[in-house]
Protein backbone atom coordinates (compact mmCIF):
# COMPACT_ATOMS: atom_id res chain seq x y z
CA UNK A 1 0.00 0.00 0.00
CA UNK A 2 2.07 2.85 -1.29
CA UNK A 3 0.41 5.96 0.06
CA UNK A 4 -2.24 7.13 2.46
CA UNK A 5 -4.26 10.29 2.72
CA UNK A 6 -6.82 11.19 5.33
CA UNK A 7 -10.36 12.48 4.88
CA UNK A 8 -12.17 13.91 7.91
CA UNK A 9 -15.74 13.56 9.09
CA UNK A 10 -17.14 16.25 6.84
CA UNK A 11 -17.37 13.55 4.18
CA UNK A 12 -20.01 11.65 6.05
CA UNK A 13 -22.67 13.46 4.07
CA UNK A 14 -23.34 12.48 0.48
CA UNK A 15 -22.22 15.78 -0.95
CA UNK A 16 -19.69 16.76 -3.54
CA UNK A 17 -17.58 18.99 -1.37
CA UNK A 18 -14.97 19.40 -4.10
CA UNK A 19 -17.67 20.95 -6.30
CA UNK A 20 -19.55 22.89 -3.64
CA UNK A 21 -16.62 24.00 -1.44
CA UNK A 22 -13.49 23.73 -3.60
CA UNK A 23 -11.41 25.85 -1.20
CA UNK A 24 -12.22 23.79 1.89
CA UNK A 25 -9.51 21.75 3.70
CA UNK A 26 -11.31 18.57 2.72
CA UNK A 27 -11.20 19.51 -0.96
CA UNK A 28 -7.50 20.14 -0.53
CA UNK A 29 -7.15 16.60 0.81
CA UNK A 30 -8.76 15.25 -2.33
CA UNK A 31 -6.31 17.25 -4.41
CA UNK A 32 -3.52 15.70 -2.33
CA UNK A 33 -4.83 12.25 -3.19
CA UNK A 34 -4.92 13.28 -6.85
CA UNK A 35 -1.28 14.35 -6.66
CA UNK A 36 -0.26 11.13 -4.91
CA UNK A 37 -2.01 9.09 -7.59
CA UNK A 38 -0.11 10.93 -10.29
CA UNK A 39 3.18 10.32 -8.46
CA UNK A 40 2.32 6.64 -8.21
CA UNK A 41 2.19 6.41 -12.01
CA UNK A 42 5.40 8.16 -12.93
CA UNK A 43 6.42 5.85 -15.76
CA UNK A 44 3.14 6.14 -17.64
CA UNK A 45 0.02 8.26 -17.58
CA UNK A 46 -2.77 7.04 -15.37
CA UNK A 47 -5.61 6.54 -17.88
CA UNK A 48 -7.92 4.26 -15.93
CA UNK A 49 -8.42 3.24 -12.33
CA UNK A 50 -10.95 1.68 -10.02
CA UNK A 51 -11.85 2.58 -6.48
CA UNK A 52 -12.99 -0.09 -4.05
CA UNK A 53 -13.13 -0.92 -0.34
CA UNK A 54 -13.12 -3.96 1.90
CA UNK A 55 -16.78 -3.78 2.82
CA UNK A 56 -19.84 -1.56 2.44
CA UNK A 57 -20.16 1.84 4.09
CA UNK A 58 -16.47 2.75 4.02
CA UNK A 59 -16.88 5.79 1.78
CA UNK A 60 -15.58 4.49 -1.54
CA UNK A 61 -18.35 5.93 -3.71
CA UNK A 62 -18.11 9.42 -2.25
CA UNK A 63 -14.33 9.26 -2.52
CA UNK A 64 -14.65 8.16 -6.15
CA UNK A 65 -17.02 10.98 -7.02
CA UNK A 66 -14.89 13.67 -5.39
CA UNK A 67 -11.73 12.34 -7.04
CA UNK A 68 -13.45 12.49 -10.42
CA UNK A 69 -14.33 16.13 -9.73
CA UNK A 70 -10.80 17.19 -8.71
CA UNK A 71 -9.27 15.50 -11.77
CA UNK A 72 -11.78 17.38 -13.95
CA UNK A 73 -10.93 20.60 -12.12
CA UNK A 74 -7.32 19.97 -13.09
CA UNK A 75 -8.33 20.27 -16.74
CA UNK A 76 -8.60 16.59 -17.59
CA UNK A 77 -11.56 15.11 -19.43
CA UNK A 78 -12.89 12.49 -17.04
CA UNK A 79 -15.47 9.73 -17.29
CA UNK A 80 -16.82 8.40 -14.01
CA UNK A 81 -18.38 4.95 -14.42
CA UNK A 82 -20.65 3.37 -11.82
CA UNK A 83 -19.45 -0.23 -12.11
CA UNK A 84 -21.21 -1.29 -8.93
CA UNK A 85 -23.85 -3.27 -10.79
CA UNK A 86 -25.29 -4.56 -7.52
CA UNK A 87 -25.83 -1.50 -5.30
CA UNK A 88 -25.17 1.57 -7.46
CA UNK A 89 -25.14 5.01 -5.82
CA UNK A 90 -23.42 7.37 -8.25
CA UNK A 91 -26.74 8.53 -9.71
CA UNK A 92 -27.85 9.56 -6.21
CA UNK A 93 -24.67 11.57 -5.64
CA UNK A 94 -25.02 13.45 -8.92
CA UNK A 95 -28.84 13.48 -8.83
CA UNK A 96 -29.06 12.00 -12.32
CA UNK A 97 -31.26 9.59 -14.23
CA UNK A 98 -30.35 5.90 -13.98
CA UNK A 99 -32.77 4.47 -16.53
CA UNK A 100 -29.91 3.71 -18.90
CA UNK A 101 -26.22 3.20 -18.18
CA UNK A 102 -23.29 0.79 -18.10
CA UNK A 103 -25.38 -2.37 -18.20
CA UNK A 104 -27.05 -1.19 -21.42
CA UNK A 105 -23.64 -0.72 -23.03
CA UNK A 106 -22.40 -4.12 -21.86
CA UNK A 107 -25.26 -5.94 -23.55
CA UNK A 108 -24.72 -3.94 -26.74
CA UNK A 109 -27.96 -2.01 -26.46
CA UNK A 110 -26.62 1.55 -26.80
CA UNK A 111 -23.30 3.21 -27.73
CA UNK A 112 -21.29 5.03 -25.08
CA UNK A 113 -22.03 8.52 -26.38
CA UNK A 114 -25.75 7.97 -25.92
CA UNK A 115 -25.37 6.80 -22.32
CA UNK A 116 -22.97 9.26 -20.70
CA UNK A 117 -24.56 12.22 -18.95
CA UNK A 118 -23.45 15.80 -18.49
CA UNK A 119 -23.41 16.61 -14.76
CA UNK A 120 -22.74 20.35 -15.16
CA UNK A 121 -19.13 20.04 -14.04
CA UNK A 122 -16.70 21.10 -16.80
CA UNK A 123 -14.63 18.15 -17.99
CA UNK A 124 -16.66 15.48 -16.21
CA UNK A 125 -19.16 13.04 -17.72
CA UNK A 126 -20.82 10.23 -15.77
CA UNK A 127 -22.00 6.80 -16.89
CA UNK A 128 -24.47 5.50 -14.35
CA UNK A 129 -25.09 1.82 -13.63
CA UNK A 130 -28.33 1.44 -15.57
CA UNK A 131 -30.67 -1.50 -14.92
CA UNK A 132 -29.16 -3.96 -12.43
CA UNK A 133 -28.28 -7.16 -14.34
CA UNK A 134 -28.45 -10.74 -13.00
CA UNK A 135 -24.82 -11.47 -13.87
CA UNK A 136 -22.58 -8.48 -12.93
CA UNK A 137 -19.25 -10.36 -12.77
CA UNK A 138 -19.75 -11.92 -16.20
CA UNK A 139 -20.60 -8.56 -17.74
CA UNK A 140 -17.63 -6.80 -16.14
CA UNK A 141 -15.29 -9.53 -17.40
CA UNK A 142 -16.70 -9.56 -20.92
CA UNK A 143 -15.09 -8.45 -24.18
CA UNK A 144 -17.65 -5.68 -24.31
CA UNK A 145 -16.12 -4.27 -21.12
CA UNK A 146 -12.73 -4.12 -22.85
CA UNK A 147 -14.40 -2.32 -25.74
CA UNK A 148 -15.85 0.18 -23.32
CA UNK A 149 -12.40 1.01 -21.99
CA UNK A 150 -10.94 1.35 -25.47
CA UNK A 151 -13.86 3.49 -26.55
CA UNK A 152 -13.68 5.68 -23.44
CA UNK A 153 -9.90 6.15 -23.72
CA UNK A 154 -10.37 7.55 -27.21
CA UNK A 155 -12.64 10.25 -25.76
CA UNK A 156 -11.38 10.90 -22.21
CA UNK A 157 -8.07 11.46 -20.43
CA UNK A 158 -9.07 9.41 -17.40
CA UNK A 159 -11.73 6.78 -16.66
CA UNK A 160 -12.58 6.13 -13.00
CA UNK A 161 -14.68 3.14 -11.94
CA UNK A 162 -16.68 2.92 -8.73
CA UNK A 163 -16.69 -0.81 -7.94
CA UNK A 164 -18.22 -3.07 -5.25
CA UNK A 165 -16.31 -3.99 -2.06
CA UNK A 166 -13.55 -6.55 -2.58
CA UNK A 167 -14.58 -8.92 0.20
CA UNK A 168 -18.23 -9.01 -0.89
CA UNK A 169 -17.94 -10.07 -4.54
CA UNK A 170 -15.30 -10.65 -7.23
CA UNK A 171 -16.30 -7.72 -9.45
CA UNK A 172 -13.42 -5.45 -8.38
CA UNK A 173 -10.88 -8.22 -8.93
CA UNK A 174 -12.30 -8.92 -12.38
CA UNK A 175 -12.18 -5.28 -13.41
CA UNK A 176 -8.72 -4.71 -11.90
CA UNK A 177 -7.24 -6.65 -14.82
CA UNK A 178 -8.48 -4.04 -17.26
CA UNK A 179 -7.44 -0.81 -15.54
CA UNK A 180 -4.10 0.82 -14.80
CA UNK A 181 -4.52 0.72 -11.05
CA UNK A 182 -6.74 0.18 -8.02
CA UNK A 183 -7.30 2.48 -5.04
CA UNK A 184 -8.50 1.01 -1.74
CA UNK A 185 -10.63 3.06 0.66
CA UNK A 186 -10.70 2.16 4.37
CA UNK A 187 -12.73 3.83 7.10
CA UNK A 188 -11.19 4.85 10.40
CA UNK A 189 -12.50 2.85 13.38
CA UNK A 190 -14.58 0.64 11.08
CA UNK A 191 -12.37 -1.26 8.67
CA UNK A 192 -10.65 -4.10 10.49
CA UNK A 193 -6.96 -4.61 9.83
CA UNK A 194 -7.57 -8.19 8.75
CA UNK A 195 -10.17 -7.05 6.24
CA UNK A 196 -7.87 -4.44 4.75
CA UNK A 197 -5.01 -6.94 4.49
CA UNK A 198 -7.28 -9.57 2.94
CA UNK A 199 -8.56 -7.03 0.41
CA UNK A 200 -5.01 -6.13 -0.56
CA UNK A 201 -4.15 -9.82 -0.96
CA UNK A 202 -7.19 -10.48 -3.15
CA UNK A 203 -6.36 -7.55 -5.41
CA UNK A 204 -2.75 -8.72 -5.67
CA UNK A 205 -3.92 -12.23 -6.54
CA UNK A 206 -5.84 -10.67 -9.42
CA UNK A 207 -2.61 -8.94 -10.54
CA UNK A 208 -4.03 -5.54 -9.70
CA UNK A 209 -1.67 -2.59 -9.58
CA UNK A 210 -2.51 -1.17 -6.15
CA UNK A 211 -2.05 2.58 -6.30
CA UNK A 212 -2.55 3.22 -2.60
CA UNK A 213 -4.98 3.49 0.27
CA UNK A 214 -7.28 6.32 1.33
CA UNK A 215 -8.01 6.55 5.05
CA UNK A 216 -11.54 7.92 5.29
CA UNK A 217 -13.38 9.57 8.19
CA UNK A 218 -10.30 10.07 10.33
CA UNK A 219 -10.84 11.95 13.62
CA UNK A 220 -8.41 14.84 13.38
CA UNK A 221 -8.74 15.82 17.08
CA UNK A 222 -8.89 19.56 16.56
CA UNK A 223 -6.49 19.73 13.65
CA UNK A 224 -7.97 21.12 10.47
CA UNK A 225 -6.30 18.55 8.29
CA UNK A 226 -3.04 16.98 7.39
CA UNK A 227 -1.71 14.62 4.82
CA UNK A 228 1.20 12.23 4.75
CA UNK A 229 2.62 9.05 3.40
Amino acid sequence: MARKSTINRTNQHRSLITRDQPKSPTSEQYRTIRTNLQFSSVDKDLRSMLVTSSGPGEGKSLTTANLAVVFAQQGKSVLLVDADLRKPTVHYTFKMNNTFGLSNYLIGEHPLEKLVQDVKIPGLDVLSCGPIPPNPSELLGSKQMKRLLEDAKSKYDLIIFDTPPVLAVTDSQVLSNYVDGALLVVRSKQTENESAIKSKELLEQANANILGVVLNDKDMEGKEYYYGN
